[in-house]
């Protein structure tokens, strides 16, 4: 645990901290394949990795910068991106320039990264480092694992080998290339509350397998894996938007295949129909979402006539988030490794409750805060921290009052300040037991030792529980 002074001057950063979060958030969404490249060729990424940078924490670092006198331009977010365990040429990175969009992201893309045939390995990571234009590094963030594959499989998909298979509430991309052409290629992406086909940016969409024999206002989901025949709802992962009800179609030379129910694999073309309409198609014309009307095939029932701004591949992506604040910190270090917390496992109870903080990226510098509480943290490994629950006590004397459950934000804390927020919450919960009806304590005194001893014993038998809350 921290020295007292410490901690007090610690906490009342936290304090002003969660009354004004100013976070940092650095965004990378990349597919979960990569088609491996021969020769001289050279197959790029795609969709191309892309990073995102978020959060009113950017701003004011731009306020302290210019405060220093360092102006504006040291300010500005440069970046490179590469695979890990590669060298440093210039052949291996590419050099990212943020742009500012108008939901005020800073926004970069790695257009030209690809993997040689002279790197034999089956799975690799993207490695971003990003620095502001006056030299002084913000830190390293690495992508989730990405699978090589030589080509998209061809042969029936088995789901024995689930490998290159698709899941109901997995993340994918679609994406278009008119006459094959790669300089042709468009995103369905999601632009002003609309879908567009954009050249330059692309959305994440979840794809759930619906029940079909429901009516669309229920629409409940399934488990499972995706496969041809299926009615589909994709939903951005960024605004919520929603499509209609789709069936998905296996497409071979332009048609669309009514009799295949396969499970649908990575890099596949398919293409998506309108539930109940007749022969309406997911299409893109230009930079536009519109619906195409397919020519039913005379001599083959099974099959009907697409174009080709109706047929789509499909690839799964990934996103990884990482999220600090060093705006009350004086911070002379890398904000990297950001850890990563995955899962909250507790045990015991009484007056000893332990909590186990799952995850990545943990180090020994690393202390668990329950809001703005520190608890007594023990290190255990990159991927696990345990720490010891703090009494309810410890969140102030309005407790004794207090019967309703109390949630307080988790928080990872660096010993020079550094905030990690994360989307887990703990919350400590009074026994059923303890809560009298409606009964009002308006006629207790409120220096009765006596209810404060009862409420304190009946909070040391706690129950807790944990969530996660987005």
């Amino acid at each position: 645990r921290s020295n007292p002074y410490q901690t007090n001057l610690l906490r009342d950063s936290v304090r002003r901290y969660l009354q004004l979060p100013a976070d940092q958030t650095v965004l990378i969404l990349h597919a979960k394949v990569a088609q491996k490249s021969y020769g001289n060729e050279k197959r790029f990424f795609c969709p191309p990795p892309c990073v995102y940078l978020s959060g009113p924490g950017w701003k004011l670092k731009q306020e302290q910068i210019k405060a220093r006198d360092l102006g504006e331009a040291g300010f500005r977010v440069c970046g490179y991106m590469g695979l890990d365990s590669m060298g440093s040429s210039l052949m291996e990175t590419q050099k990212l320039s943020f742009e500012e969009q108008p939901d005020a992201k800073g926004f970069s893309c790695a257009k030209a990264l690809y993997i040689s045939d002279a790197d034999k390995r089956k799975h690799f990571r993207l490695v971003l480092k990003l620095f502001f234009t006056n030299g002084q590094e913000i830190g390293t963030f690495h992508s989730k694992l990405i699978k090589v594959i030589s080509k998209p499989s061809q042969k029936k998909q088995s789901l024995k080998n689930t490998d290159l298979c698709i899941s109901s509430g997995s993340k994918v991309s679609l994406f278009n290339r008119l006459r094959s052409q790669t300089v042709s290629t468009r995103y369905l992406s999601v632009e002003g509350g609309a879908f567009i086909a954009s050249a330059r940016q692309w959305a994440a969409f979840t794809l759930h397998l619906a029940d079909e024999h429901c009516a669309r206002s229920e629409f409940p989901l399934r488990e499972g894996y995706i496969r041809y025949g299926s009615v589909v709802q994709l939903v951005c992962t960024a605004t919520g938007i929603t499509l209609p009800p789709l069936i998905i179609r296996k497409v071979t030379k332009q048609y669309a295949m009514l009799d295949v129910d396969e499970p649908i694999s990575q890099l596949h073309k398919c293409a998506f129909q309108f539930q109940g309409s007749d022969r309406m198609y997911l299409c893109l014309s230009t930079e536009k979402v519109i619906q195409f009307q397919a020519s039913p095939c005379p001599k083959e029932a099974n099959r009907e006539l697409l174009n080709d701004g109706s047929c789509w591949t499909i690839i799964g992506t990934e996103t990884v988030e990482y999220t600090f604040s060093e705006s009350l910190a004086c911070i002379h270090q890398p904000v990297s490794p950001v850890p990563l917390i995955t899962a909250l496992q507790l045990t015991g109870g009484g007056d000893v409750a332990m909590l186990e903080v799952q995850g990545e990226y943990f180090h020994t510098h690393l202390k668990v805060w329950f809001g703005d509480v520190e608890a007594e943290t023990m290190y255990r490994s990159p991927k696990s921290l345990m720490c010891v629950v703090p009494d309810v006590s410890a969140f102030g004397s309005d407790w004794r009052w207090l019967r309703y459950p109390i949630t307080v934000p988790l928080l990872l804390i660096r010993d020079d300040g550094l905030i990690y927020s994360s989307s887990f919450t703990f919350t400590y919960t009074p026994e059923q037991s303890f809560i009298p009806g409606q009964q009002v304590l308006a006629d207790v005194p409120q220096d009765s030792d006596k209810l404060l001893d009862s409420i304190h014993q009946e909070f040391t038998r706690t129950n807790f529980h944990l969530f996660m809350q987005s």
